[in-house]
């Protein structure tokens, strides 16, 4: 065998590695999302606080907490933290407490508070909760249905303290809108799928809930306050275990948010999510660190392979067998999280973000820290 020869073969073995690896996350983690199956009834009815944070958010507030209020619900609060802002939400906010006799308003004032991120909002939203379970989510986040609330509140009991749950985009229709849907969409599969295997690792603000308990037990940000984001993923990275984190699915538990309508907006949101992920636990780190490295060696050696003197059928059959597997697994994931729509380009989106992802982490070593807006 020939030193080229020998390359070729090295390269090959690279490749089955990268699939074989792929394949295990798919079925071993990936799978269980997809084939999740979600609980019937509503027995579990605790008293709910639902904690939004608002910063300069007027013409969302006017628009979003009615629908909040639509809850077919016993007996729930809504908390907006009106965060410092200079817009019309104070004056929005007030008109609404007096139509709604449920809603609790947090002013914060810059002449009282010095500058601070959205995990002091929080803080302060959560101690002037009334309730002990807590459900979080954002200005411009709209609840998927009127048993919202329900559906999310039915999975607490004694040892469940943590509720995770899908906080998918609205589909506004055009390519950029659909890469920033499949990315929530995978970034979803992963952390539902390694909570339901007991490995939490996040939630997101958008549609997360836990109890006062293991906020307060846990000292609440107080380990994070130096980190530009992380009141979401983070603290469940914290305080997340093998027995106190459940995932709920059912449609009626989904919120939708508006997403970025520009790619530099939207890459402006990502580089300020990943400045999370190296906060991780290093098992965690490790894990979605491999996923990762995994799909680029599978790419650059696929792509490598297709001009080598490795037999083309030998390359393209391992690459059938990953994508046959991606077609089961993630058309199964998409039907279940209502993202049906996004089934047919799945590839191209997959190599988009495999392309952008290393733009905008690079881009992070450049641009400045911004404060939550």
């Amino acid at each position: 065998m020939t030193i080229p020869d020998l390359i070729w073969e090295i390269i090959l073995g690279l490749f089955v590695v990268a699939t074989l690896s792929q394949l295990y996350y798919y079925w071993v983690y990936y799978v269980r999302t997809a084939w999740f199956k979600t609980k019937t009834g509503f027995q579990v009815q605790p008293p709910v606080s639902v904690v939004i944070c608002a910063k300069n958010e007027a013409l969302k507030l006017h628009k979003n907490i009615p629908l909040f209020f639509q809850q077919d619900y016993p007996q729930y609060q809504v908390v907006v933290v009106n965060d410092c802002s200079v817009d019309e939400s104070s004056d929005i906010l007030e008109e609404f407490q007096k139509t709604y006799h449920n809603l609790h308003v947090v002013d914060l004032n810059e002449d009282d508070i010095k500058a601070h991120d959205k995990k002091l909002a929080l803080t302060l939203g959560i101690k002037g909760a009334k309730y002990e379970h807590l459900l979080l989510t954002d200005a411009d986040c709209v609840p998927a249905d009127s048993k919202w609330i329900a559906t999310m509140a039915r999975n607490f009991n004694d040892e469940n303290e943590i509720v995770i749950a899908y906080g998918p985009y609205k589909n506004t229709g055009g390519l950029l809108n659909k890469i920033i849907r499949f990315d929530a969409f995978f970034i979803a599969l992963q952390y539902l799928s390694f909570a339901l295997a007991r490995k939490t690792y996040m939630g997101v603000g958008r549609n997360l809930a836990y109890t006062k308990t293991v906020f307060f037990r846990n000292k609440g940000f107080a380990s994070q306050y130096h980190i530009q984001s992380g009141d979401d993923d983070l603290f469940i990275n914290k305080v997340s275990t093998p027995t106190n984190t459940v995932v709920e699915l059912a449609p009626q538990s989904f919120t939708y948010s508006d997403p970025k309508t520009s790619l530099s907006a939207w890459i402006k949101q990502k580089r300020r999510h990943l400045t999370t992920a190296k906060h991780y636990k290093p098992i965690h780190q490790y894990r979605l660190g491999y996923w990762n490295l995994s799909q680029y060696l599978f790419y650059v050696c696929f792509v490598s392979l297709l001009f080598g003197s490795v037999d083309y059928r030998i390359v393209l059959a391992i690459f059938g067998i990953r994508f046959v597997t991606q077609i089961i697994i993630l058309r199964k994931a998409m039907k279940q999280m209502k993202e049906t729509d996004l089934f047919f380009l799945f590839l191209v989106f997959e190599i988009l973000l495999l392309i952008l992802y290393p733009i905008i982490y690079i881009g992070n070593s450049f641009v400045k820290k911004h404060k939550w807006k």
